[in-house]
């Protein structure tokens, strides 16, 4: 296998694959997905990066993109990568202050941004960016602020380089490009402080490259991905760039909401997801199967019993099913799996790895016994993305799976993961201590992940900063706890808060839809949503769910308390990053007035109030919160609740 640098890494395949359709993105005025050759890809390429030239960009010059996903992020890439320079990605979601310190952090001086979100906010800040001098927007369809004199749309920006006006400094600079260059800077999402850039290197992607063909021998140009998460996430970034090394048609989703859309027109045989994708899926079924009856129920969940022996059982261990266990599954590829499959609009599909969070074992079991390639991974934006990822066969379900080639994983003290490799990046940009912080004397790279060995698969525990102690002593892993409670349907978010209390607390944003159908299943009459959550059969309904999934827990760590929320979680009030990860210490401080209130309220106030009406607003709430009726709550005697007032 030859590996081109970045650098020239799409003319090179513009030269193999010619004619044949590099990118593809949907259209949304007619609703048509429109191809992009390789040869129109690798000219585009030429034409920016000589362009890039005409704006004054150097060597080594950090570049930043705020876009949604668009061709237009890849063409400035690569264009980038030729002239030597840095791309940073920005979240497309990401606020004006966020915007504002990657910008003067990075001293970004030209910044590309996609649609109308996302150049209010750079503008915005404009002001307060020294180094910022232009803007350059890719959608056309923009309208620029009246005081704005200098931003450009991306078309005219391509007209600069029109006719390689600047081709001879660009293949200069392209000749002395090096696997030690700098490719990106990727700031984290910063959940527990500031983003920190993390530096990855050219070489990090050629190696990663090398180390997914020896491990992927089933990925071929023949194959077409869905590319769905952020070509900002590392995640997206490597398999992009790994699809293009491949000769792999990538199609770009514009919208995530459209996913569901978008993923049936375009029926890929590849697609990078996260386990909430997976998990809604098997929501989905669950909720199918539950609603049917007779044979077609005994069917469905046959087929899903017939599938897990088949595959868990057998193929997973390298063994071949008996005769008749075969024949059923080939029944139920055909006729149930096969639906399912096109339901989701996958039945073209090779193999999609899935990676981000923790990978309940139902989900996994469930995913691969209807037939679906899903290959577990773990990796870190500091990794260059993969560091273990499932086999086709040989995989352990609970594990992250094996790790990747010359990839070197030990376990540390308190059993964290450290790492060493040639994709591990040198450092963070510009944060001498933090890198220091990270990467230890021997070069091995502190995750900050607790986890173990077994052979050559990987298991990952907890997140150790995570890690909540109780006022009792007992340590609590809300990962595990989280991704345990997630799959059940009825809940749609949720945060485990445990820190210094002697119990386990939830707040729950409940899948709002389902909870509406129950209520009219039920008859429970409801004037909004806040009503609904304090009914007292929508807390008995949560309750029972919760305490049948939680079992396997010890006593100390099963959820005790929980509040139905009424609004999710949601970037705008800083409680999930632009990656949809929850910020434990904003929730916290978001909700602690509701901490506050139940751990100020006494006995003495319960008693005082035991003869009030039921009607009382306060008594209805506090019953609701310790999952009983108002009356159960006036006498506390019958729940024990006495000493946990004292």
């Amino acid at each position: 296998m030859t590996y081109h640098p970045l650098s020239v890494l799409v003319h090179r395949q513009a030269e193999k694959y010619g004619e044949k359709t590099a990118l593809r993105y949907r259209d949304y005025q007619t609703a048509q997905w429109i191809p992009i050759s390789w040869n129109l890809f690798s000219k585009t390429v030429r034409q920016a990066a000589n362009s890039l030239v005409a704006l004054g960009v150097q060597e080594e010059e950090n570049i930043g993109i705020f876009s949604q996903n668009k061709p237009e992020c890849l063409f400035t890439d690569f264009a980038a990568f030729a002239n030597r320079a840095v791309t940073i990605p920005l979240y497309a979601t990401s606020s004006p202050a966020q915007a504002q310190y990657i910008i003067n952090d990075a001293q970004i001086r030209i910044l590309f941004v996609g649609e109308q979100f996302q150049y209010d906010a750079a503008f915005s800040v404009f002001g307060f960016c020294p180094s910022l001098q232009q803007i350059i927007i890719f959608d056309r369809s923009v309208v620029k602020d009246r005081r704005d004199v200098s931003s450009i749309y991306f078309d005219d920006f391509l007209a600069m380089g029109e006719g390689l006006p600047h081709n001879d400094v660009v293949e200069e600079r392209t000749s002395r490009a090096s696997e030690d260059d700098l490719a990106n800077i990727l700031y984290t999402s910063g959940t527990t402080g500031e983003p920190k850039g993390v530096m990855l290197h050219h070489s990090c992607f050629l190696e990663a490259f090398r180390i997914h063909d020896i491990r992927l021998v089933d990925m071929s140009d023949k194959d077409v991905s869905m590319n769905f998460l952020p070509l900002t996430h590392v995640f997206e970034k490597a398999w992009s760039y790994l699809c293009i090394h491949k000769g792999v048609q990538i199609c770009i989703n514009l919208r995530p909401v459209d996913i569901q859309m978008t993923i049936k027109e375009i029926r890929p045989t590849l697609m990078c997801s996260v386990p909430r994708f997976w998990e809604k899926v098997y929501a989905g079924v669950q909720e199918k199967i539950a609603e049917t009856t007779g044979i077609k129920k005994a069917l469905m969940l046959d087929a899903i019993r017939v599938g897990k022996i088949h595959n868990i059982d057998y193929l997973r261990k390298g063994k071949t099913p008996p005769l008749m266990l075969h024949l059923k599954y080939q029944f139920y590829e055909k006729t149930v799996y096969s639906l399912l499959k096109k339901t989701i609009g996958i039945e073209n599909g090779n193999f999609f790895p899935t990676a981000g969070a923790a990978v309940p074992d139902e989900i996994c079991e469930f995913v691969h016994s209807v037939g679906i390639n899903m290959l577990v991974g773990y990796g870190l934006t500091e990794s260059t993305a993969t560091v273990s990822c499932f086999q086709n066969s040989g995989y352990e379900i609970g594990s992250v799976g094996t790790v990747m080639p010359d990839v070197e994983v030990k376990i540390g003290e308190n059993n964290e993961i450290l790492l060493r490799g040639k994709t591990i990046t040198k450092g963070y940009y510009k944060k001498a201590e933090a890198t220091a912080e990270a990467i230890d004397k021997e070069g091995w790279f502190h995750t900050g992940d607790a986890g173990y060995l077994n052979g050559d698969c990987l298991y990952l525990t907890e997140r150790i900063k995570d890690l909540f102690k109780t006022s009792n002593g007992k340590y609590i892993s809300p990962q595990a706890l989280e991704t345990k409670l997630a799959i059940d349907r009825y809940i749609d978010q949720i945060a485990i808060i445990a820190d210094q209390r002697k119990f386990v607390s939830a707040l729950i944003v409940p899948m709002y839809g389902f909870v509406k159908d129950y209520a009219k299943e039920k008859g429970i009459e409801y004037k909004d949503m806040e009503e609904l959550l304090q009914h007292p059969k929508i807390i008995g309904l949560f309750r029972a769910r919760i305490d049948t999934l939680q079992q396997q827990f010890a006593h100390y760590e099963q959820v005790k308390r929980f509040t139905l929320l009424p609004e999710p979680f949601s970037m705008e009030r800083g409680e999930l990053t632009n990656t949809l990860k929850l910020k434990r210490s904003v929730v916290s401080e978001n909700y602690k007035e509701l901490s506050r209130i139940f751990s100020c309220f006494c006995w003495k106030h319960a008693h005082k109030h035991k003869k009030t009406t039921v009607k009382n607003s306060w008594i209805i709430f506090f019953a609701l919160y310790l999952q009983c009726s108002p009356a159960q709550f006036l006498n506390l005697n019958d729940y024990g609740y006495r000493s946990w007032f004292h």
